[in-house]
């Protein structure tokens, strides 16, 4: 029987509580699951790919079974190509992130025909938490310590710091 592999991507520009959630029910689902930062040219991104990399690797750590790669000049579905990978994972928070990851995943469709999109809900608890939320929370000395890893919150403050 062949292994059931997944791929979660995201900008994770930071990595929030509400990522993790995913990642932690998702390897639950998969024989092994890929968590891939990518490019969104429509972001503007704070951490670098390898600063994003080392705050999730930090996190997942107790998870044997999930991997970061490199997704930063792919398509989704090319990435699952290469890793095998036959799942894509998405999240949604709300009914506006329906629209548009139904969007998201009819195009993967049409470019793989054979990758099916798998789409997790947010705990009601994390429903609230963005990436670009915490940014702007943090800029304004907000806590976000119920919003991101400690080790997250530290960085993301000390970037914010050098701007």
């Amino acid at each position: 029987m062949s292994e059931k592999i997944g791929l979660y991507a995201g900008s994770f520009d930071p990595i929030t509580n509400g990522h993790l959630d995913i990642i932690r029910r998702a390897a639950k689902l998969f024989d092994k699951l890929y968590v891939a930062p990518m490019t969104n040219t429509s972001k503007h991104y704070l951490f670098s790919y390898q600063e994003k990399k080392a705050l999730i690797e930090d996190e997942i750590k107790d998870l044997p079974n999930v991997f970061v790669v490199d997704g930063k000049s792919e398509l989704s579905t090319n990435l699952a190509e290469q890793l095998g990978a036959k799942f894509l994972v998405r999240s949604m928070r709300n009914p506006d992130d329906f629209g548009y990851e139904s969007g998201v995943a009819s195009i993967n469709k049409v470019l793989d025909k054979n990758i099916e999109t798998i789409f997790l809900l947010a705990n009601d608890k994390y429903a609230t938490i963005s990436s670009s939320m915490m940014k702007e929370v943090a800029k304004f000395g907000g806590d976000i310590s119920e919003f991101v890893p400690q080790s997250v919150a530290l960085e993301l403050i000390n970037k914010l710091r050098k701007e």
